[in-house]
């Protein structure tokens, strides 16, 4: 099976919770490569890590699932402390360094993955736009921005970088929150709308526990999430990517002009994947085993 490329950071999220403060390794693309992996596709990680037991843990983390990482060294490993609210939410502060070396993308690459701050902050950004223009010409691009204010404030420079890559994406998907912050005075369906004018064949906009909105140049259905007892949302739209991005990949070919049933076929495997992950503590995502028989056939 050939390889999906994940390019974004990977760390260590701190969680304070009431029983006491835990590590884990964590980082959107992280994440999102290791749904990957547990959902049956094989993916290499490109991230910078540390020479330190942090990314060792993270090392060790992705291996358990098989996923290959590729690490552009760095002094320390990066952190992000997250605490966890009363309604499940988390918050985080980071401390993050953010750099990468030149990105190879084999002929073969299937999908091309990146988000989050990998996406924006310099000088790694600068590598990950540039791994995207030189893939090869067959090869899938999907984004989620996974914005991140405290990070990045300047909502004009962080949409300067990211129109680029929206316009060389065949996929992206947005929080309600990232939406909201990006565009402030845009309903759900106008984001659809603008991120379908960049040139996106499938934009979606999760909406928490309400489900999720997706759209192609063809169709738009917003469908409900199922329903869960919330141990915390650490990972839940990670989740969510990696199941849209398997159902994508399962399909064989780029999603372009998908009706309404199609749409729907994703966007449940997707939500069923968030829904297992926010079940349980920290960044989760389920194995394929662990799929409902409804939906476990999209990712074959």
């Amino acid at each position: 099976m050939d390889t999906v490329i994940v390019i974004g950071e990977a760390l260590v999220d701190v969680v304070d919770r009431p029983e006491g403060r835990v590590e884990h390794p964590g980082g959107s693309p992280m994440n999102v490569a290791v749904g990957l992996a547990r959902l049956g596709r094989s993916a290499r990680l490109v991230c910078a890590l540390g020479d330190d037991d942090r990314g060792a843990s993270i090392r060790a983390h992705v291996g358990a699932s098989d996923v290959e990482v590729d690490a552009t060294a760095i002094d320390r490993t990066s952190t992000a402390v997250a605490t966890i609210g009363d309604d499940g939410g988390a918050s985080y502060e980071f401390d993050l360094d953010w750099r990468l070396d030149p990105v190879h993308v084999p002929a073969a690459t299937p999908l091309v993955h990146v988000g989050s701050i990998g996406a924006v902050l310099e000088p790694g950004a600068r590598a990950v736009l540039e791994a995207l223009r030189v893939r090869p010409t067959d090869a899938l691009v999907s984004v989620d921005p996974n914005v991140r204010p405290s990070i990045t404030p300047d909502r004009d420079a962080v949409l300067a970088t990211l129109e680029p890559l929206f316009a060389e994406a065949d996929v992206v998907k947005l929080s309600d929150e990232d939406a909201a912050w990006l565009w402030p005075d845009r309903s759900v369906d106008q984001v659809l709308d603008g991120l379908l004018a960049y040139g996106t064949s499938l934009a979606a906009v999760t909406l928490g526990g309400a489900g999720c909105a997706m759209a192609s140049t063809r169709a738009r259905i917003t469908v409900p999430a199922p329903r869960v007892e919330v141990a915390d949302t650490i990972g839940a739209g990670d989740s969510f990517m990696a199941g849209l991005l398997a159902s994508v990949l399962a399909r064989g070919s780029a999603p372009t002009a998908l009706d309404a049933d199609e749409l729907g076929r994703l966007a449940s495997l997707a939500l069923a994947c968030a829904a297992i992950t926010v079940s349980r503590p920290g960044a989760d995502p389920p194995t394929r085993a662990e799929l409902p028989t409804g939906v476990v056939s999209d990712v074959d």
